[in-house]
C-alpha cells in the first residue's frame, strides 16, 4: 500500500503512464532495500518507468559504476544524482559512458556527463532532467532557472512528458522552481534533504510537485548517518566522520500518473515502504 495523503493501492489504468520516483538512496542498507523492493514496487504500482536518485549510494557520499548498474539491474530507468555526484572519482570516466547516468545539468560546459536524457518508454518517449539548486549549495553553478527554462523548451519538441529531480536544500527554492516550471513539465521533484515532505499536488497548469520524496535509507538514523557521531558534532562543533545507518530502511518515493498525449499529471501520491533485513 501507498502512505501518504491519499494512500490507496494502484490501480492500472488503461492509457496513462506512471514513473516511480525513489528519494535519495543512502549507503548499503538503502541499496540493498532498493534492489529488492524495486521489482515488487513496479508491479505492485503498474508503474511504467522508473527513476532512483543515487547520489548518496556508495557509503553515503556519491556513487561508483558498479552500484549505478546495479541500481539500473533492479528496474531503474535512469539513474540522477546531486551534489556528491565528484564524491567517487571512478563515476567521472563512468558518465561519458552511461547516458541513464545524470548529473546535475547546471554545471559549467566542459563537465563530464549529461544533465538530461529522453528514453523510449512502451507508452511514450520520457525525458529525464536532473537539476541542482544553488541556496546554501554550490552557488557557483549555473544559474538552474534559465538553465531549465532553454532545456525544456528543446525537450519538449521530442516529448511533454518530462520529470526534473531537482536536487536542493532550500524548500523556497524547490517551491519556486515548481511554479517556475508548471505546465511546461510533468513532474518537479525535490531530493537532497532526505525527509519526505507532506505538500505533494498538482499544481494548477498540470504539472506534478513535492518539494522532498526523502531517502532509502536507515530509519534509525539522522538522515542517513550513524546517530552518535551526529550527536556528538551537535555537542562539541568538532569534526567527526559519519557512518551510515544500520537497522531497517525507509524506502521513500513518489508516484505520478501523467496522461502521455499531454505530458499533464493527473495524480501524485507519496510512496513508503519498510524493509527488515
Amino acid at each position: 500500500m501507498t502512505e501518504g495523503t491519499e494512500a490507496q493501492a494502484a490501480t492500472p489504468a488503461d492509457g496513462l503512464f506512471r514513473i516511480l520516483f525513489l528519494g535519495d538512496v543512502v549507503g548499503e542498507p538503502g541499496r540493498k532495500a532498493v534492489s529488492l523492493l524495486l521489482p515488487l514496487l513496479k508491479e505492485e504500482l503498474s508503474a511504467d518507468f522508473i527513476v532512483v536518485n543515487g547520489e548518496n549510494a556508495a557509503g553515503g557520499r556519491g556513487i561508483t559504476p558498479k552500484i549505478a548498474i546495479s541500481l539500473m539491474r533492479a528496474g531503474a530507468a535512469v539513474v540522477t544524482s546531486g551534489d556528491h555526484i565528484w564524491d567517487q572519482k571512478e563515476i567521472i570516466p563512468y558518465l561519458g559512458e552511461e547516458p541513464r547516468m545524470l548529473r546535475p545539468l547546471n554545471y559549467p560546459a566542459g563537465a563530464p556527463g549529461a544533465g538530461f536524457i529522453v528514453l523510449e518508454a512502451k507508452k511514450c518517449k520520457v525525458a529525464v532532467v536532473n537539476l541542482q539548486g544553488r541556496t546554501f549549495m554550490r552557488e557557483q553553478l549555473e544559474n538552474p532557472f534559465p538553465v531549465i527554462a532553454a532545456c525544456v523548451e528543446n525537450l519538449r519538441q521530442e516529448t511533454p512528458v518530462i520529470l526534473v529531480d531537482f536536487h536542493a536544500e532550500a524548500t523556497s527554492e524547490k517551491v519556486a522552481m515548481g511554479w517556475h516550471l508548471d505546465g511546461k513539465v510533468s513532474a518537479v521533484i525535490g531530493t537532497h534533504t532526505h525527509v519526505p515532505t507532506a505538500d505533494e499536488r498538482v499544481l494548477p497548469k498540470g504539472t506534478a510537485f513535492q518539494s522532498d520524496a526523502g531517502m532509502c535509507g536507515p530509519m534509525d538514523s539522522v538522515i542517513g548517518s550513524e546517530i552518535e557521531p551526529v550527536l556528538h558534532k551537535f555537542h562539541t562543533q568538532m569534526p567527526a566522520r559519519f557512518g551510515v545507518g544500520r537497522g531497517a530502511v525507509r524506502l521513500n518515493g513518489s508516484l505520478i500518473t501523467i496522461d502521455p498525449a499531454t505530458g499533464r499529471a493527473l495524480k501524485i501520491e507519496r510512496v513508503a515502504r519498510t524493509w527488515h533485513e
